[in-house]
C-alpha cells in the first residue's frame, strides 16, 4: 500500500515565523539555571501569549545537556512584544549580565523570506554557525529584526539598546 502524504495550508499564516531555541549547560552551575528556568518558561507559553501559535519542548543532546524549544508565532510583531514585556525581558537581562554557566541561542525562520540567528556563550557552534561565518552581534546585527534585512521599525523598545550593551561606543 502506497504512503498516504499529506502537507499543510499555510496560505492564512504570511507572515509566519519559526523559532528555534537552545540552551545548553556549559558548567556544573548551568543546570541550576536551566532546571529553574524550565518551569517559568512552560507558565509562559500556557497562557498563550498574543500570537504564538505553538510551542514544542526540544531535548537537542544529553551530553552536554541542551534543552529547548520551537515556536511557532504569527508575525515577529507579536513575537517581540512577548520578548520585550515580562516575565522574558527580565530573563533576558539576566541572561546579558551572567549566562550562569549556560550558552543560548536561537534561529529564526520567516514565511516572508529570511532568517537570523543568535549565539550567545556558546562553545561549540551548532546550527547555521557550523557553515557560516559567525561575527559580532553588532551594528545592524544587534538584533533579530535588523539581522533579517527588515526596514520596518520594531513596534516596541528592545529589552536593551546595544549602546548601553557595549557601551557608547558601540560598533556597526
Amino acid at each position: 500500500m502506497a504512503v498516504h502524504r499529506q502537507t499543510v495550508d499555510l496560505s492564512g499564516y504570511p507572515e509566519l515565523v519559526v523559532m528555534y531555541l537552545g540552551m545548553r549547560v556549559r558548567r556544573p552551575k548551568g543546570l541550576l539555571r536551566l532546571v529553574g528556568l524550565g518551569p517559568q518558561i512552560q507558565r509562559s507559553w500556557k497562557v498563550r501569549p498574543d500570537g504564538l501559535l505553538l510551542h514544542e519542548d526540544l531535548l537537542w543532546s544529553l551530553v552536554p545537556l541542551e534543552a529547548g524549544m520551537r515556536q511557532y508565532w504569527r508575525d515577529l510583531d507579536s513575537l517581540e512584544r512577548w520578548t520585550r514585556s515580562d516575565p522574558h525581558r527580565l530573563w533576558w537581562k539576566q541572561f546579558l549580565r551572567d549566562s550562569g554557566g549556560t550558552g543560548f541561542w536561537h534561529e529564526t525562520y520567516f514565511m516572508a523570506g529570511g532568517m537570523e540567528a543568535i549565539y550567545d556563550d556558546m562553545t561549540r557552534e551548532t546550527g547555521l554557525a557550523r557553515f557560516a561565518p559567525v561575527v559580532d552581534a553588532r551594528g545592524h546585527r544587534f538584533s533579530a529584526r535588523t539581522r533579517t534585512g527588515g526596514a520596518e521599525p520594531p513596534t516596541v523598545e528592545p529589552v536593551i539598546s546595544e549602546a548601553a550593551y557595549y557601551g557608547s561606543g558601540s560598533g556597526t
